[in-house]
């Protein structure tokens, strides 16, 4: 698929409202719950890989749909307007694990995770943040993996892993030399029945609350020698690449947020009466819609612009270049301008808008992982001016 210079084709605009409509109808209605309870719905993923919105960027003959990245954008903005923390748990398992694993994994590994995973039966999750690795996720990686005859034994915490506590498959990185900082990372694929793997926590989040998070331990974790993704010490750009396609791809949740957050902010202000009328009548009312709307339409330009020149990053691509930098600044500025639209919808919406249980507070207090998840505001920052700065 290929972009209009100003809008979606006419096949782009059909994906976006099919999975709209899907959402809105099977993943909506889970979003109180979730919210609620911090309540997990184990059959949202097999009914998502069912109705065929796992393994967009995978081929058919791995389970796949055969699509192409731009694609899982529009989906992960069409799930973000009705259930972002499903939409955050979709692009932990769709992006940060099926499509890493697929892009950088051999045959044999592809063939035995990629249908699983393609499906929804299987659960996949991405460990890379630690305790004491966050911003700085690759130099101060202390997980380690060391071989001993066929395996390797991986030692360490990773911790803030969406999916983690339900995963299957995982995704893990580890220092197999770790005199050589940055540079002696490895990935490896881990199932949860490995030997010495735990889930230490299940964490309790403001925002984003039913997308499972949590802490993981390796303690000497037997991984097959076989189960390592590429070549011993060259993980880091596995890790690099997939960072500017997650970037990429979790930009759109921020889009599908402020799109219901202005939705359900039209909506309040034309029922709800004051001084005899409704507010939508008064100028201070129509200002804030107005200049809620004129950020929702730049958010969209600029992620449908980067979504498309992400679209065919090649293997081992990403981690530099201005590539690097356009996918920072998309997540960077749809993730500021959402507090902003958020912070107006509330402000409209007044006592109603601070209550719990309204959604537009459940909008609210997601926005904030938004301004901190792949790499904080102030991260993307550095990328960008670093890149412009060449």
């Amino acid at each position: 698929m290929t972009t209009n210079a100003f809008d979606l084709s006419s096949d782009q605009r059909t994906m976006l409202d099919e999975a709209d409509k899907f959402a809105k109808n099977e993943l909506y209605p889970l979003a109180p719950r979730m919210d609620n309870e911090e309540w997990w719905p184990e059959h949202a993923f097999p009914m998502i890989g069912e109705a065929g919105y796992f393994g967009l960027t995978v081929p058919e003959e791995y389970g796949g749909q055969g699509l192409d990245f731009f694609t899982s954008g529009l989906v992960s903005q069409a799930f973000g307007r009705w259930n972002y923390a499903l939409a955050l748990s979709w692009i932990a398992h769709e992006n940060l694990c099926l499509n890493n694993i697929y892009r950088n994994a051999n045959e044999d590994q592809r063939r035995r995770y990629l249908p699983g995973l393609c499906s929804g039966k299987k659960v996949g999750a991405l460990g890379l943040t630690e305790p004491g690795a966050g911003s700085d996720a690759l130099g101060s990686m202390a997980t380690t993996a060391r071989k001993v005859g066929d395996k390797y034994l991986l030692n360490g915490r990773k911790i803030y892993i969406t999916n983690g506590p339900i995963a299957d498959v995982l995704l893990v990185y580890a220092k197999t030399a770790p005199e050589k900082g940055a540079h002696g990372i490895s990935a490896f694929i881990v199932e949860k029945d490995f030997k010495g793997f735990a889930v230490a926590q299940k964490l309790i989040k403001m925002g984003f609350r039913g997308s499972q998070t949590g802490e993981l331990v390796f303690d000497d974790c037997e991984v097959p020698a076989e189960n390592l993704v590429g070549k011993e010490n060259e993980g880091v750009a596995v890790v690099m690449s997939g960072l500017d396609l997650e970037r990429a791809v979790i930009s759109p949740i921020c889009v599908g947020m402020a799109e219901r957050a202005l939705e359900l902010t039209i909506q309040y202000a034309k029922d709800r009466k004051q001084f005899g009328k409704p507010i939508a009548e008064f100028q201070m009312i129509q200002s804030k819609i107005a200049d809620m709307y004129v950020w929702v339409e730049a958010m969209k330009a600029l992620n449908f612009k980067v979504l498309a020149e992400a679209n065919d990053l090649e293997v081992g691509g990403g981690g530099r270049g201005m590539i690097h930098a356009q996918t920072a600044a998309s997540i960077m500025y749809t993730a500021n301008m959402l507090n902003r639209v958020l912070d107006e919808a509330v402000q409209v919406h007044g006592g109603f808008g601070y209550m719990w249980e309204s959604e537009v507070n459940r909008l609210y207090r997601g926005n904030k992982l938004l301004e901190i998840g792949a790499g904080t505001t102030e991260v993307r920052k550095m990328i960008i001016s670093r890149e412009l700065l060449k």
